[in-house]
């Protein structure tokens, strides 16, 4: 709430549940941003509210949002999310998988979901060198899928990447958007 009273509006959720049960008591002008990874089980419980999702990483995802969105009547914006980084662990496409998908008939007759641009989030590492390779790889992404399938549609201009620990070398990379929730508020207890 002192974020919000200090004059901020959107706020990002990495869980489905705390979302919900925020939405339910915060003010209702904010707009939500699903920022973790999303199970399609889940793509319902937010359908009714979130502003954008951050981390579409399966066309199986994104049809369901699609269908969920549909059924709320609604356009639910959405980001692509690439892997870039080297850990294993982190989600998303490959830009040959990308670009499969948006090249199929089923995906361009989707009515209601709305690719609004890319985001990735780069290896968790002291190496500068090695964070700012990962960005350009996901800005030339960008560049590829605008230039490729959105290039006269003005909607599709975010390029997210850079959290609280790698903003900075993200924006000069050109960064649209970033994710700094530790910066502000201190590190999650998930306990």
């Amino acid at each position: 709430m002192q974020a919000y009273e200090a004059g901020q509006r959107h706020f990002g959720e990495n869980r489905v549940q705390e979302m919900v049960v925020k939405h339910a008591e915060m003010p209702k002008d904010i707009f939500w941003h699903l920022i973790g990874h999303l199970q399609r089980n889940k793509v319902g419980e937010i359908a009714p509210f979130v502003h954008l999702i951050h981390g579409i990483d399966s066309e199986r995802l994104l049809l369901e949002v699609d269908k969920q969105a549909a059924l709320n009547h609604r356009i639910i914006d959405v980001l692509l999310q690439f892997h870039i980084a080297t850990e294993e662990t982190k989600f998303g496409f490959e830009l040959e998988e990308a670009e499969n998908m948006l090249a199929s008939e089923q995906i361009k007759r989707l009515a209601n979901v709305r690719i609004v641009g890319v985001m990735g989030m780069a290896s968790y590492t002291n190496n500068a060198l090695q964070v700012r390779q990962e960005f350009r790889k996901l800005k030339g992404i960008y560049d590829s899928l605008k230039q490729h399938y959105f290039l006269n549609q003005s909607h599709f201009s975010t390029l997210s990447m850079g959290m609280s620990g790698d903003y900075a070398l993200a924006v000069e990379e050109g960064s649209t958007m970033i994710r700094v929730g530790s910066a502000i508020f201190g590190q999650r207890d998930y306990h």
